[in-house]
């Protein structure tokens, strides 16, 4: 399978913004729903404190809560990690965790994190648990999760390379993810290339309009002045 690949350049552009800014600039170029795009719900970002993430989406389906009825548990899946290397770098695995008992066991810890930033992974998004906090943290891997687990249970693959859903989104394999603290979006490949310009602008604007709030003589009507004008500048 072929997958969309977007210059170096532009993929680290992109890595600069937050995601509140990327989907600010998404809704700018009103090419999608505003209720849609990014997963909602529990997921929750553990490491607050790293930079936003950006990367190609690997897909799988885990369970945890009984043996696989055929091949290896836990990292030992050399299927999975010869699929990841299919998909383009910077990878970002999606994993959902479809056991009747979602988050029971953690497929992720140290040692997925180890193989995965070798692998040029920057992150793991599932609506399942992980676990091993300061050690993937340390590694500089970004989490994403439902919940965390003490324990890996009987965790593993179910099936991988086919389109999962997470909190509502629906990630096909070679989507462009990106996270942050705030959360995971999907970043719309043909518009790629227009969001930093777009996003720049909005940051600008958004400065302008900080410096406003923070004069003395500030009022409501310099407000509306202000916001009369960036609307003439976004319908322009």
């Amino acid at each position: 399978m072929r997958f969309p690949s977007l210059p170096p350049d532009t993929l680290e552009t992109l890595c600069r913004f937050d995601t509140c800014t990327i989907s600010n600039a998404i809704e700018r170029l009103k090419v999608r729903l505003r209720n849609e795009g990014f997963i909602h719900g529990t997921v929750t970002c553990r490491f607050p404190d790293l930079p936003p993430v950006l990367g190609y989406a690997v897909t799988g389906r885990i369970r945890s809560s009984t043996a696989p009825s055929r091949g290896k548990c836990y990292y030992e899946n050399i299927d999975f990690w010869r699929y990841v290397e299919t998909v383009p770098p910077p990878r970002i695995i999606a994993l959902q965790d479809c056991d009747h008992v979602v988050g029971l066991g953690a497929l992720f810890g140290e040692v997925h994190a180890r193989i995965c930033r070798a692998l040029r992974c920057v992150a793991c998004v599932t609506n399942g648990a992980v676990r091993d906090l300061p050690a993937v943290e340390a590694v500089g891997l970004q989490l994403f999760s439902g919940s965390v687990s003490v324990t890996h249970a009987y965790a593993h693959v179910v099936d991988f390379g086919d389109a999962v859903e997470l909190g509502g989104l629906r990630i096909a394999p070679g989507d462009l993810l990106h996270g942050d603290v705030h959360g995971v979006h999907s970043i719309p490949v043909e518009i790629a290339s227009r969001l930093p310009a777009v996003a720049q602008q909005l940051e600008n604007s958004e400065e302008e309009l900080f410096r406003l709030c923070s004069r003395k003589d500030f009022s409501v009507e310099m407000l509306e002045a202000k916001l009369i004008a960036v609307e003439t500048e976004v319908c322009g």
